[in-house]
């Protein structure tokens, strides 16, 4: 069984409402027919029902929750509760009802704030600056939790390193040049993000082009002092750096170039160190390896809401929704 596979199992085994507000977009109505056949999630689907007939082609999403904020008796609560939330930074009314009734993803987000779904799915037609930017000024964080980041889950066919070919890369999706600092709160939080979805033991590599000292650079030092930091703040996690890229993966390479290494050799989350790297690294995989790309997800939101590349399949969205569901599960 594939890692999907057990994702959605997971899924159906406590079922969640995820919020798909992109029903401009055929793929979202694809994806939702599969979803509501295999009860990954319940879903709710935003918009009006003439817009949703008109848009939905032949799939059939009969079992979906249809809501049209201009309609839906639960617009003025979400108006009234985000100009609370948002009155510091001078949100006025007439504001809050514009974002809503013609921003879905808004709508969306305040449906999770509010309790009536347990997260969402968004960023097929939407950049991820305008899929995330209502989950930072809403949900906000979640406690304990420092930065919000982004992390993939490639899964490699054919591929005996990692996790039998499973991997986390984070950050690839949304922060830019991450300090020390940041870079050790992504390594913790995509440490975790492994041991929820993968279920096995997550071991850290923190990437650089310098493997244990052989190169020095003001970039190679800030992957050091990331690494300083995370097994402070996390002493029992097993991760390393600074590690070159096969260095992490190929065991031979590891116990050659980091024999006193415990990760070298066999890490299965890798932190890239700046976005640049890790987008250029994740999409190398997708496209050369013909691995599978699910996110970029989200990690340290309050509540689950996950971003898609606006190049995604329906199959991609497919299986957000079930890795988001599973999300939902420990919130």
């Amino acid at each position: 069984m594939g890692f999907i596979d057990v994702i959605k199992e997971k899924a159906k085994a406590d079922v969640k409402t995820i919020v798909l507000p992109e029903t401009e977009d055929a793929r979202t109505y694809e994806a939702a027919e599969a979803i509501l056949k295999e009860g990954t999630a319940r879903l709710i689907l935003i918009g009006s029902k003439e817009e949703i007939e008109k848009n939905r082609g032949n799939f059939d999403i009969s079992k979906a929750e249809i809501v049209d904020p201009a309609t839906s008796d639960k617009t003025e609560a979400y108006i009234a509760k985000l100009v609370e939330l948002r009155q510091k930074k001078g949100m006025t009314e007439e504001q809050a009802r514009e974002f809503l009734l013609h921003n879905y993803p808004y709508y969306g987000v305040m449906m999770v704030k509010m309790g009536d779904a347990d997260g969402m799915v968004s960023g097929a037609c939407h950049s991820t600056a305008d899929t995330l930017r209502p989950c930072l000024q809403i949900l906000k964080t979640k406690p304990g939790t420092k930065l919000v980041s982004a992390f993939f889950i490639m899964v490699v066919p054919d591929c005996e390193m990692g996790e039998n070919g499973t991997f986390v890369f984070g950050d690839c999706g949304l922060n830019q040049n991450p300090t020390p600092e940041e870079l050790a709160a992504i390594a913790l939080s995509s440490a975790e993000s492994f041991r929820q979805l993968v279920g096995a033991e997550p071991k850290v590599a923190m990437l650089s082009h310098s493997t244990m000292g052989s190169a020095k650079h003001d970039d190679v030092t800030k992957v050091v002092e990331a690494v300083k930091i995370a097994k402070e703040e996390a002493p029992d996690l097993q991760i390393d750096g600074e590690l070159q890229l096969d260095a992490a993966i190929v065991p031979s390479v590891g116990a050659s170039k980091a024999p006193n290494s415990k990760v070298a050799g066999h890490a299965n989350v890798l932190i890239f160190p700046d976005l640049d790297a890790g987008n250029i690294g994740y999409k190398l995989v997708q496209r050369l390896a013909k691995a599978e790309a699910y996110g970029p997800m989200t990690q340290g939101i309050a509540a689950p809401v996950n971003d898609l590349s606006r190049g995604c399949s329906a199959k991609d969205i497919e299986g957000v929704v079930a890795i988001t569901a599973v999300q939902c599960q420990s919130k």
